[in-house]
């Protein structure tokens, strides 16, 4: 697996008072600065094998661009389920989901570690959501909301191997732009493969730059 190829000497725990502040100053621009990544969301989406009807989480939901091609997978008798702990991206979504009169979509502001639901899901989706992802706690929140075989697909970025180091300069830039920690960044997904037992890691995408991860909630024992 690729390693850091950056000096991080003070790793921590991502901070949600800078993320909150991080993500208020990026909501207005947050669709544009991710229009690259569509093609990404796309296939993660896909790889959450959903049927109609069914449950999906989309956690670190932001302005909600994830809904329209979760609500093409689930149809208006699914449910879809955002969660986003910072207000100004939360209104952002509000806006997107009675633009679409989309009834069958629930937003709930709260971080990913507390946020309660009212019933449990087929799958869960974490698209470009770092620091959820390095939370222990997050991650153990929004899996006791999946029903054992729910499938759960993740994506962001990650180190790229030593030798692309313009991909690396690039995954730099990000990251300090979009997470409040660098811990992790050489396998961004070992906390959700701790917990689902086993993650199967794509890193086609930008020469390694960025990962998708899929695996399935057996439940817990």
């Amino acid at each position: 697996m690729p390693k850091s190829p950056v000096s991080t000497p003070h790793h921590r725990q991502p901070d949600r008072r800078a993320a909150l502040a991080q993500y208020r100053s990026r909501a207005n621009d947050y669709d544009r600065e991710l229009a690259l990544f569509e093609p990404l969301r796309r296939e993660a989406i896909g790889h959450l094998n959903l049927s109609r009807g069914a449950t999906v989480l989309d956690v670190g939901c932001g302005t909600g661009l994830s809904f329209a091609l979760l609500d093409d997978a689930v149809g208006r008798k699914g449910r879809i389920v955002g969660i986003e702990q910072c207000p100004e991206m939360m209104d952002k979504a509000r806006e997107r989901v009675a633009a679409q009169g989309w009834r069958h979509v629930s937003l709930i502001q709260a971080p990913a570690e507390t946020a309660r639901l009212d019933a449990l899901a087929d799958a869960a989706l974490f698209h470009f959501t770092h620091d959820v992802l390095r939370c222990p706690e997050a991650i153990a929140n929004i899996l006791r909301h999946l029903k054992p075989g729910a499938r759960v697909v993740a994506t962001g970025l990650q180190w790229a191997p030593l030798w692309a180091w313009p991909v690396n300069l690039f995954v730099l830039g990000a990251a300090l732009y979009s997470v409040t920690t660098m811990d992790g960044l050489g396998q961004p997904w070992s906390g959700l493969a701790d917990q689902l037992g086993a993650v199967d890691v794509d890193n086609s995408w930008m020469m390694g730059g960025i990962y998708m991860a899929t695996g399935t909630w057996r439940g817990a024992e």
